[in-house]
């Protein structure tokens, strides 16, 4: 049984940073494309950002540069760190294992606030 278990989070100033963690069990992260999705009120979820089974990373244009995935091979673990956060980074955020002809995994959600 696959679990995504995600941490981290909470209420934060803009300007400030926040580090969001995803415990895996079920599946290796380093054998898998692992993901970081959100989703803001009234809007549909988004990409946010990819680290895939080789190590490469990928973001969106509205994090590039600002938030940084990677992951912990020994320890199963995705993280995504988050700078100069701002207010429309705002959103309930998902760790996934999204890979086509594959079942997708979610985590639980996390709530990342940024206040103005």
């Amino acid at each position: 049984q696959v679990q995504l278990v995600q941490s981290g989070g909470g209420l934060v100033q803009a300007g400030g940073s926040l580090i969001l963690s995803c415990a895996a069990s079920g599946i290796i992260v380093s054998l898998n494309p692992m993901s970081w999705y959100r989703q803001a009120p009234g809007k549909q979820r988004e990409w946010v950002a990819t680290i895939s089974s080789d190590g490469k990373t990928n973001y969106a244009d509205s994090v590039e540069g600002r938030f940084t995935i990677s992951r912990d091979a020994a320890k199963n673990m995705v993280y995504l760190q988050m700078n100069s956060l701002k207010s429309e980074d705002t959103a309930v955020y998902y760790c996934a294992r999204i890979q086509i002809g594959y079942y997708s995994y979610w985590g639980q959600g996390t709530q990342v606030t940024v206040s103005s």
